[in-house]
């Protein structure tokens, strides 16, 4: 996928968003949900217009900072080996924030459901999406697990990434496992992914010290 068609898509999220709130927003109250605890409950409160634009905005500054980053990067030759994985995880974040922008609103409205059964197949989506584009990703400074034992070895980089893609995906897949046992769903959705981001820094280490005896 090209940056340009990438751009586009990145917006359309942004203007979706934003015509979400406009519909939304003469039905709103003053004060609208803006935080759930693990058992799915509102425990946080934001303006109506907080509420209605600060997702939007962020959808389209991270869109957009996410896009044109790895210009700046001295590796960004390596980027471009990975690129359409990697835009297709940025859209993977605008979609779920619009998603999750979309449920916001719909809690602001009254609507009854949990949240953390309604978010958890997103988010299990996202981190599966996640897996992929990290088994393709190439040395660089922005994008990826840096440690410093990743970034001063390209084998440490390329087995770390492998050994965290397929992480990452089993990561997802016990988030996705949150639907079928609801009462536990915020745990399998959380613990694995604090695991498997610890783990992944320790994983480079581990691998760059198996290269130094080697």
């Amino acid at each position: 996928m090209s940056r340009k068609t990438t751009l586009w898509i990145v917006l359309g999220f942004t203007a979706l968003a934003l015509l979400l709130s406009a519909l939304a927003y003469p039905q709103l109250p003053e004060s609208v949900p803006s935080h759930w605890n693990e058992k799915g409950e509102v425990d946080g409160y934001s303006s109506r217009g907080f509420g209605t634009l600060f997702v939007p905005f962020m959808i389209v500054g991270i869109g957009l900072m996410l896009l044109y980053i790895p210009n700046l990067d001295p590796l960004k030759a390596n980027v471009d080996k990975f690129r359409p994985a990697y835009h297709w995880i940025i859209l993977g974040f605008c979609a779920f924030f619009t998603y999750l922008h979309g449920l916001t609103l719909a809690a602001g409205l009254g609507w009854k459901f949990d949240m953390n059964t309604m978010i958890m197949p997103a988010f299990g989506l996202l981190f599966i999406g996640l897996g992929f584009m990290l088994d393709r990703a190439k040395q660089n400074w922005f994008i990826g697990i840096r440690t410093p034992w990743t970034l001063s070895s390209p084998t440490v980089w390329d087995k770390t990434h492998r050994t965290s893609g397929l992480l990452f995906k089993i990561a997802g897949a016990f988030s996705l496992l949150g639907l079928f046992f609801p009462k536990i769903g915020f745990w399998l959705m959380f613990v694995p992914v604090m695991v498997v981001g610890l783990g992944s820094v320790l994983i480079s280490y581990l691998y760059f010290l198996q290269e130094k005896k080697a």
